[in-house]
């Protein structure tokens, strides 16, 4: 058994007669000092952020250099560590100029103020908190290190997003699309995404290693936006097109899709390829997402009557209330009522008068009853 497989828990949520394992995320460690390659692009990010720092004229540079370390040893991506410093610097910068030049004296007015600011330029909402979140994990960082008061969080800041609902493929344009797809690596690629719920970015991490075919399962080891470990598993059809393309690929290739320019496919490719072919399909204009076919994978399910348990599990949700949002998707009973009530009302006011309909409907009532009364009366002989 290999490190990775001792890492599989055998657990999970049960569904009827079969039970969903989970796997978990891996575990980061030093040993002497080696790191792992994940470790090592940390440090790299690291390394060019730090270079870019030192150009600047911020308050409290060594407190940011400081806290990118602090992140950098907890393992944080790569694109975590771009996200918050580039909040940092924007919140730094408006810092500066409104004449203060150091990190004590931010109160909380400061990060109301970013908010306008961020506002005035423009920015969506989404945009907004994603970089306010950011904001206060570094004052938090301060607090705990007693550079700025902790009052900055008397009172939580909080930006109302819209709520969006998943947006899944509308089955005739998911027929459409499946028709035009002849690329055997790509036709691959959008049935393990739209037959597992797999991310994008997680389906492009996975290696042939990872591939279980014969038990028609992938292992994800961390997930793309979390890093849950969960397994995943392949429907009839998306066996059928993994075999193809497992028998075209090369075969020392590591990944199990990669572009033919390069070890592995990077993410606008992916997009790429798939806009391409909805075009082919005529569905540009319906702005269809590659994550579209994630929505897609989860409504389905939900309309063949799996419970929100197993599916936030096959999903890599944290939280229910993640996958609850496609349950509203997904109301058939609320659908059913709806055009019920809205045919007794059609009919009702069929000819303009609703009076006569419910004297009508009365009469047809008690002529109902009586015939029912009768029935119950013993014959007289």
């Amino acid at each position: 058994m290999t490190n990775r497989d001792s890492d599989i828990l055998k657990t999970g949520i049960s569904s009827g007669n079969f039970t969903i394992p989970t796997i978990k995320s891996p575990v980061y460690c030093q040993t002497g000092l080696r790191f792992t390659s994940h470790n090592e692009d940390n440090i790299e990010t690291l390394r060019k952020i730090l270079k870019r720092l030192a150009g600047m004229e911020l308050p409290g540079k060594d407190h940011v250099e400081a806290y990118l370390r602090h992140l950098t040893r907890r393992n944080r991506r790569p694109k975590t560590l771009y996200s918050r410093w580039d909040a940092i610097v924007l919140f730094l910068g408006m810092i500066r100029n409104s004449g203060k030049t150091r990190l004590e004296e931010i109160t909380r007015r400061d990060v109301e103020a970013f908010i306008e600011h961020e506002q005035d330029r423009g920015n969506k909402i989404t945009t907004i908190r994603t970089k306010l979140v950011g904001v206060q994990a570094f004052l938090r960082y301060l607090v705990e290190e007693e550079i700025v008061s902790p009052d900055i969080f008397s009172r939580r800041i909080r930006l109302q997003l819209p709520e969006r609902l998943p947006r899944a493929m509308d089955p005739e344009d998911l027929r459409k699309l499946l028709s035009v797809v002849k690329g055997t690596r790509d036709r691959a690629m959008i049935m393990v995404l739209l037959r597992t719920g797999m991310r994008i970015g997680e389906l492009l991490n996975t290696k042939v290693a990872d591939v279980h075919i014969k038990e028609r399962r992938i292992e994800i080891y961390e997930a793309e936006k979390n890093r849950l470990g969960r397994v995943v598993y392949l429907s009839d059809d998306a066996v059928i097109a993994l075999r193809k393309w497992l028998r075209e690929r090369d075969a020392w290739e590591e990944y199990l899709i990669y572009s033919r320019k390069a070890d592995t496919m990077s993410y606008s490719t992916a997009r790429m390829i798939f806009h391409g072919y909805l075009a082919k399909a005529g569905l540009v204009h319906r702005r269809y997402s590659l994550h579209a076919l994630r929505h897609t994978f989860a409504t389905e399910l939900l309309n063949a009557g799996m419970r929100l348990e197993c599916l936030q599990v096959l999903l890599g949700h944290r939280s229910i209330e993640e996958t609850r949002r496609y349950a509203q998707l997904t109301d058939k009973t609320r659908e059913e009522e709806y055009f019920m009530a809205m045919s007794r009302i059609e009919r009702r006011n069929g000819d303009g008068d609703d009076r006569r309909d419910h004297e009508l409907e009365a009469v047809f009532e008690t002529e109902k009853l009586l015939a029912e009364y009768r029935k119950e009366l013993p014959e007289h002989h």
